[in-house]
């Protein structure tokens, strides 16, 4: 086997990662993620296909896999296991516990399906991290998986939240609608407020108070992209909380 089939069957089975981790992609997407021609994708293709691999075109639209269908467990390479560690220690160390709490078991997951020798060299790395307390901030969050959930299926949040400005508390019904990360306040929640009919930055630490509520909203049009660009038009950072 020459180099060019080590190199193919590798991207093979990149491309078959990618459709599972994805709902839809295209040829073109896939060419520029791999560097390689269209063309080149459509013989991919071809190939998994011929080889049983569940693979859906969707015309006008790209490829996904077969709803249900699932690879066994793919293996890391050494650099991709030591970035995920050193990602571990930087969460592990942060302000949210949900977060901590969920990645950590993500993190003994991925370390059973490690080949012996690469998993001693990420145990190594591990213990040779550390993160300095300089930079941690005094206060911790518990909220930001319950958030996450909401945002991604379009919940209502209710809220109770201590402005940073005059300490006061008010209860809000919020649309989640993004996460900014901030040196300076952490991270923060963009949601649109039905109290002030607008956007607005919640500090994790303001928010006393959450609860996911049983109701739903519309989407909004609205981009994150578009939403700091916006920001930064009316203020000197996109951080400037207005609550």
């Amino acid at each position: 086997m020459n180099d060019a089939d080590i190199k193919r069957i590798s991207r093979l089975t990149a491309i078959i990662t990618q459709l599972q981790s994805k709902r839809l992609l295209t040829a073109g997407e896939l060419a520029d993620r791999f560097d390689v021609s269209v063309r080149t994708i459509y013989r991919d293709i071809k190939a998994l296909g011929q080889a049983d691999i569940p693979i859906i075109k969707e015309e006008g639209k790209g490829y996904s896999l077969m709803e249900g269908y699932r690879v066994p467990p793919i293996m890391f390479t050494e650099n991709e296991a030591n970035a995920l560690i050193t990602a571990e220690h930087m969460l592990l160390k942060g302000t949210d516990t949900s977060l901590s709490r969920e990645y950590e078991a993500a993190i003994s997951k991925i370390k059973a399906v490690l080949q012996h020798l690469t998993k001693e060299k990420v145990d190594l790395l591990s213990n040779r991290i550390a993160i300095s307390p300089a930079i941690l901030h005094s206060y911790q969050s518990s909220s930001l998986t319950l958030i996450q959930n909401a945002l991604t299926s379009f919940s209502l949040l209710e809220i109770t939240y201590r402005s940073n400005h005059k300490g006061e508390l008010t209860q809000r019904e919020i649309e989640p609608f993004a996460l900014y990360y901030s040196l300076k306040e952490s991270w923060l929640l963009i949601a649109f407020c039905r109290l002030r009919k607008d956007f607005r930055m919640f500090s994790l630490e303001g928010i006393v108070k959450i609860n996911k509520l049983n109701s739903s909203f519309q989407p909004h049009k609205l981009t994150l992209a578009e939403y700091l660009d916006e920001k930064k038009k009316k203020f000197d950072t996109p951080d400037t909380l207005l609550s």
